[in-house]
């Protein structure tokens, strides 16, 4: 199935995420890096043809902050959608990654970390994650910016893709830079 062109987003780095803390669905607020990295997303997408595409955020209050940082300024309205919320991580909201007893290591390759997701107890899994971003996809009419988190942004970009959730290893992170996804191809845009 082919999508629409789409401008993904992760949101900039909160206070958990500067500890090593699991957020899930649980929320923290962006640091002072964290609106920097926002700010330059917005600098990015402003230089980016926009003509034609709707925003959707997660519902999570450091998707909307992000999204008032790098997207409002640029288009009339920000949608939530419920289904760009991050992967639940379920008894392991809240905890700090190095208190889990599972191996995860920040500097390996993006993909080796993701069986953190799987691991987690009373968790959403990958598969009911793919499930509802695949939904999310299907869904859109036209080319929009998404403004959602690690993990569900890396989902959507693998479906977009054809990859699948096998893709998810073969993927980068990261904040303060933006994912375009057109034509098939999939590059990462940064702030000059």
């Amino acid at each position: 199935m082919t999508f629409p062109e789409l401008y993904v987003l992760r949101h900039g780095e909160t206070e958990w995420n500067a500890v090593g803390r699991l957020q899930g669905a649980l929320n923290s607020p962006l640091t002072a890096l964290g609106r920097a990295q926002a700010q330059a997303q917005g600098r990015i997408l402003a230089r980016c043809p926009l003509d034609g595409f709707k925003a959707v955020a997660s519902p999570l209050g450091r998707t909307i902050e992000t999204a008032g940082y790098a997207v409002a300024p640029l288009v009339t309205r920000v949608e939530t959608d419920e289904r760009l919320r991050e992967i639940e991580v379920g008894a392991w909201s809240g905890r700090q990654r190095d208190t889990l007893g599972v191996p995860y290591d920040s500097s390996v390759p993006s993909g080796e970390a993701l069986s953190i997701y799987e691991a987690a107890p009373g968790g959403e899994g990958l598969a009911r994650l793919e499930a509802r971003c695949q939904a999310f996809l299907e869904d859109l009419a036209g080319p929009a910016i998404i403004v959602t988190h690690g993990i569900t942004g890396r989902m959507l970009r693998a479906l977009w893709l054809g990859l699948g959730r096998a893709g998810l290893m073969d993927l980068p992170g990261g904040q303060g830079i933006v994912f375009h996804l057109k034509d098939g191809a999939h590059s990462v845009l940064e702030d000059v």
